[in-house]
Formats: structure tokens, sequence, C-alpha cells
């Protein structure tokens, strides 16, 4: 009788600790929607450097630009030995080019709903459920593309593929 009662306190602390599972899991998403810090917006700054002449430095403005704060895209293009102005010309033309049908007002937060209710749907089997076991991968298998299949399929198109790599030709003397 111990036996089975070990097994009944056991299932209940199991079924204790899933019943604390508050919400959908966070952990897919990449934007802190709480109070604290959003761990993936935390940018190192650069030093702190006493500029030559204090007169010469501009006003304060709320929301305005510190001197010590990253600009990862001045800094890629200073890297690469490019015109800042220039990379920030470049993508200006790409976010027209890509505009130029229009932008949906609000497209993340409909996308959101509609994965939501997707996920709704597909929400797992019983156990699954009860267990909280995270199914959002095979929700969306039936969606993900096969790499190798669609290699095959642009190669037998005659669609160059020059990142993926090349077929085997065989022995080469």
């Amino acid at each position: 009788m111990s036996r089975f009662r070990k097994s009944l306190g056991i299932g209940l602390v199991l079924l204790a600790l899933a019943a604390c599972e508050q919400g959908d899991p966070t952990l897919l998403n990449l934007r802190a929607t709480g109070e604290g810090p959003d761990e993936f917006g935390v940018l190192p700054t650069r030093p702190l450097e006493m500029p030559a002449d204090l007169n010469a430095l501009p006003a304060p403005t709320l929301g305005g630009q510190n001197r010590v704060d990253p600009d990862p895209e001045a800094d890629v293009a200073a890297a690469l030995g490019g015109d800042v102005n220039r990379a920030a010309a470049g993508s200006n033309s790409l976010m027209t080019h890509a505009t130029r049908f229009g932008v949906a007002a609000g497209i993340r937060d409909a996308l959101a709903r509609e994965d939501l209710e997707f996920r709704r749907q597909n929400d797992g089997r019983l156990l699954e459920r009860i267990f909280n076991v995270n199914v959002y991968h095979r929700a969306y298998r039936q969606m993900a593309l096969d790499r190798y299949r669609e290699l095959e399929r642009m190669r037998a198109a005659g669609i160059r593929t020059p990142a993926a790599p090349p077929q085997s030709i065989g022995n080469v003397n």
C-alpha cells in the first residue's frame, strides 16, 4: 500500500506543478513585454570621453542621441571602410523599395493574433497540455520548408545555387 501512496503523492505533486504555469510560454518571444529589462535590447555603450570644447556640445533634447549610444549601422559602415551617410541612404532606399506596394497598419499585432489562434487550435494532446509540453514546432511542421528537397527542386529547374554545396561529381583524376 505504501508504494501506491508514493505513486499517488508523486502524481499529485506533478499535477500541482503543472497547474502553476500561467499563460503562453514566452521562451519563443524575442521582445519583453513585462516591466523588467529586455535582454535583447541591452547594448553596450561606447567609453565616455571628454570633448575638447564643452561649449561646442549641443543642448540636450528629450529622446535625442547620446554621444556614447551605439550606432550599429554607422559602426558597420566605418568598419568596412564605407561612408556612414551613404550607408544611411542605402537603408532608406531599401525601405522605400520594400514598402513600394504599401504597408499594412498593425501587421505585427494581426500576425500575433493569428499565430495565437493557430497555436490554440493546435494545442497538443491532453498530456502535453497537462505537462505543458511546448508543441510550437510540431504545430508548424507542415509549414516548414525542407531545405534539401527545395535545393533539389531548384537544381532540377536549372536555378543556380551558389551558396549551397555543389553536387558530388565523382572521382576526378
